[in-house]
């Protein structure tokens, strides 16, 4: 007899050590882009070890790719980066 339960899509976290290999970013620019709302939040999984989701993570890389924004650089007038 077949289970005719739907199937849920897994979800996929991803710990730190995979992020920054995903991401060429230091771990201190990731935290402030997730202050700022910029950057997908990370989730507590224990009081020593939190995790990203990587569908999350992978629709961030898939926009910034898709994005014509420039980040602002300090001091470089922004007409020169266009």
């Amino acid at each position: 007899m077949d289970d005719e339960r739907p199937t849920r899509p897994r979800k996929a976290l991803i710990n730190r050590k995979t992020l920054l290999a995903m991401i060429p970013l230091s771990d201190r620019a990731i935290f402030n882009m997730e202050k700022r709302g910029d950057f997908p939040r990370r989730i507590v999984l224990t009081s020593r070890n939190v995790a990203w989701d990587l569908a999350e993570v992978e629709k961030w890389i898939e926009s910034r790719k898709e994005s014509e924004d420039q980040p602002i650089r300090p001091g470089i007038p922004t007409n020169v980066l266009r």
